[in-house]
């Protein structure tokens, strides 16, 4: 494990060189320990695909030298995580950007949906917007580079293709990502967790968890119902 100084109180953990399940379960099994009980000091974490950043208290001992934490986290990865679950995602593939997606990759429009929705997906992040899953691994061939400039509004439900990645819109946001398609599954639930007091998961996915894309239909629509589409 390697700490690097990442401001007056923060450290940068290192865990693992590069993605991939040694990285995942190594990073899990850290973030699993955090939330069973914080060290003293820890002010907020933010997690990466093989690091972590920690803030803690100004001028507390680990904000001074946090390596102490090694030992701490390498007894984790030992630990046993909880079993995943598997998820099938109904997706309609009418986005904005699916056919400037398949004709970037020479491909027709049809087999970009087929490769898309070939895979079992393993969420190996919820960042950056609440419950908003990175997903691996995408088919190579469809790797495409976030916009140049990207949208102000997103809404929720948009699936998409950022660089290596694929991911799903969990609330309505500015987003760069390829919109590729759309769900209509709930991915964020805020107010049930809070009528509940708490208690209830407002996410739908967490790490680890399976994600299957199951391709369903372009409803026909009438000049009456006009075509929802990934942003305007």
């Amino acid at each position: 494990m390697k700490w690097t100084p990442y401001g007056p109180d923060a450290w940068l953990l290192q865990f693992a060189a590069r993605l991939g399940e040694k990285a995942f379960h190594a990073g899990q099994a850290i973030l699993a320990d955090l939330d069973r009980s914080a060290p003293p000091g820890l002010v907020e974490y933010v997690p990466g695909f093989t690091t972590l950043l920690l803030e803690f208290t100004p001028g507390s001992d680990l904000a001074r030298d946090p390596r102490s934490l090694s030992v701490r986290f390498e007894k984790a990865l030992r630990r046993k995580l909880p079993a995943p679950k598997r998820h099938e995602i109904p997706v309609c593939y009418d986005g904005p950007d699916l056919e400037r997606v398949a004709r970037t990759h020479r491909l027709s429009e049809a087999e970009v949906c087929r490769r898309h929705a070939a895979p079992v997906y393993k969420v190996y992040l919820l960042g950056f917007s609440p419950g908003f899953p990175y997903l691996g691994d995408l088919d190579p061939k469809l790797h495409t580079p976030r916009l140049a400039a990207p949208r102000p509004k997103v809404p929720a439900g948009s699936v998409a293709i950022g660089g290596p990645h694929t991911g799903i819109y969990s609330i309505e946001s500015p987003g760069g990502w390829n919109l590729i398609g759309r769900t209509e599954v709930l991915l964020f639930d805020r107010p049930a967790g809070l009528a509940r007091g708490g208690a209830v998961n407002p996410f739908l996915l967490r790490p680890g968890d399976t994600v299957k894309f199951v391709r369903v239909p372009v409803p026909v629509r009438t000049p009456s119902q006009p075509q929802r589409r990934g942003a305007p």
